[in-house]
């Protein structure tokens, strides 16, 4: 049994009155003229809002054991992530890479001004993991990152790597700025990337150096070498080598470490089509039917595009990522440019070779604009929106290891407030996005969302229109014994909320009642442009998916426990 309310509430959309594209240039900002740093975004309530509580986001390196994680840490009748409604949101990029990957182009200034104008508070610099990069681009790029964080001081820039992970796909991983981050990232590096692995030799079942590499991670953190330590699985499903049990594993030997993967790939302009001026190619180049001989062979023909613009495994209801979360499993989503050489940029790679300099060296400007590439700049159409009580470089990654965190594109929405609470039978506080909350069984849970829809031109000067929020629900069933389950069969849309015109803040409330099974909660929201009959995402045709035409948002789980 279940009721539900739409509130139109008349919430005052502060700062407002004033014109925000004249700011940096950049038609479609999300620069606010009115805060501290005019490039630095989202202030004007980049929501001002969806929670957290220093006792959740600072678990760091305190929780150990198979399967525990941040959300999971607390036993029953506890909250983590708790809501206050007082919590801002950042806007950042996990996937970024520069001259010094044998396939980009663009020294880090460039990305790091085009991301300001975009609206990112954050960026991580993550260059391919390789011999070449471990011997040389490091300490190359590592005085150029240092300047552009003098330069650009409103501006959070990490310095990260595209790991390739031994036996899989890539992966994000990002440190804060340290006096051995470096060192850290040059070792790790070396003993753990797959193709350094590779270059010594090392053939054969890699998937347990996936593992040592994440421990090693998270016992720099243990050491206090590093205060903080995150990898995210990226484009988990292009080739379909990240199996189930692979993601699972990586999660339990480092939960505080291995957090979550891309919801959304980059790549997102190679599915424009060429009759549109695009490259014609497939949304985030899954544009594969299944090819790489070490795919997991389980995996249906439809993982292998996206959905949306979205991962299978994310887009999927009673997917992949349902699966992880129906074990309680904290994992979460994010989106990212994956930004290498960008659509209608009128650059090519510099002529240095790769292995003997470790940098492609300077772009060469051609003075026309390319088609073929299928990237956007960092913020231009991507955006992970991170929650955070401080405004620094270990709070914004406090907030992505607690799943503070919402993946949006095209600006389809400018921020979300989600508050999860049994206000009678369990916890009145409740909990936010990433969190734990708590009922007593036979209780009732209610869920309140308000979302904030854009209030100026994205990108690509439209004014997107959000048509419909689902809230989708499934049980905790515990953790599965099999460990390359992929599916959560009793996951499902519980709600859909039409979204109206006029006003700048809407509010939804729906209440699961008479709960006797622990369960979790998750949203998504579309323009409502491409569904299918049952409000699902379209399957993207390959050559035929402008990323402007089908704009989705994915915020991140709450877990209640039924106590």
């Amino acid at each position: 049994m279940s009721h539900d309310h739409d509130h139109p509430h008349h919430d005052h959309d502060h700062g407002h009155g004033h014109s925000h594209g004249a700011v940096s240039g950049v038609e479609g900002t999300w620069a606010d003229p009115q805060a501290d740093d005019p490039l630095s975004v989202s202030r004007r309530a980049f929501l001002a809002t969806a929670a957290a509580v220093g006792a959740a986001a600072g678990l760091g390196g305190a929780v150990s054991g198979v399967g525990q994680g941040v959300a999971a840490a607390a036993g029953a009748g506890t909250t983590t992530n708790a809501w206050t409604g007082r919590t801002r949101y950042y806007a950042g990029d996990h996937h970024i890479h520069t001259k010094y990957s044998p396939d980009a182009q663009y020294d880090v200034s460039t990305q790091v001004i085009k991301g300001r104008q975009y609206g990112l508070d954050w960026m991580v610099i993550t260059d391919h993991g390789g011999v070449a990069h471990q011997k040389l681009s490091i300490d190359k790029i590592t005085p150029e990152i240092e300047k552009v964080r003098r330069q650009y001081a409103g501006t959070m820039v990490y310095q990260g790597l595209e790991w390739n992970i031994p036996g899989a796909e890539h992966a994000t991983v990002m440190l804060p700025p340290g006096s051995a981050t470096v060192d850290i990232l040059k070792a790790f590096e070396a003993g753990y990337d797959g193709s350094a692995l590779a270059a010594k030799g090392v053939t054969g079942n890699v998937e347990p150096y996936a593992i040592d590499a994440l421990k090693y991670l998270d016992n720099q953190v243990r050491n206090r070498r590093t205060e903080i330590a995150l990898m995210f699985a990226n484009h988990p499903s292009r080739q379909g080598i990240d199996s189930p049990h692979e993601i699972r594993n990586w999660r339990d030997a480092a939960p505080q470490v291995a957090v979550g993967m891309e919801g959304a790939p980059g790549h997102q302009a190679a599915g424009i089509p060429t009759s549109q001026g695009g490259p014609g190619s497939g949304r985030g180049y899954y544009d594969n039917a299944g090819t790489n001989p070490t795919r997991f062979l389980a995996y249906p023909p439809e993982s292998y595009r996206t959905f949306g613009g979205f991962d299978w495994m994310t887009s999927t209801v009673g997917g992949l990522w349902d699966s992880l979360l129906a074990e309680g499993k904290p994992w979460w989503v994010t989106a990212t440019s994956d930004s290498h050489r960008v659509f209608r940029d009128t650059r090519i790679q510099g002529p240095l070779d790769f292995n003997t300099h470790g940098t492609k060296g300077d772009a060469v400007d051609t003075g026309r604009p390319i088609t073929q590439y299928g990237d956007f700049w960092p913020g231009q159409y991507s955006s992970t929106l991170v929650g955070s009580d401080s405004r620094s470089y270990v709070g914004i990654m406090q907030g992505l290891q607690a799943g503070k965190v919402v993946a949006v594109h095209g600006r389809i929405i400018e921020g979300l407030d989600v508050r999860v609470r049994s206000a009678k039978d369990g916890d009145p506080q409740g909990a936010t996005l990433g969190g734990r909350t708590w009922v007593r069984r036979g209780g009732s849970v209610t869920v309140t969302i308000t979302v904030k829809v854009a209030g100026g031109a994205n990108a690509n000067g439209d004014v997107p229109k959000l048509a419909k929020v689902d809230l989708i629900s499934g049980p905790i069933t515990g953790e599965a014994s099999d460990r390359d389950r992929f599916t959560a069969p009793e996951t499902a849309v519980a709600k859909t909320f039409e979204v109206g015109r006029g006003r700048a803040q809407w509010t939804f409330e729906h209440t699961f009642t008479n709960v006797d099974r622990s369960f979790y909660v998750r949203l998504r929201g579309s323009d409502g442009n491409q569904l299918d009959a049952n409000g699902n995402p379209l399957m993207d045709v390959v050559g035929e998916a402008n990323p402007w035409e089908d704009l989705w948002f994915y915020a991140n789980p709450v877990f209640v426990d039924a106590i």
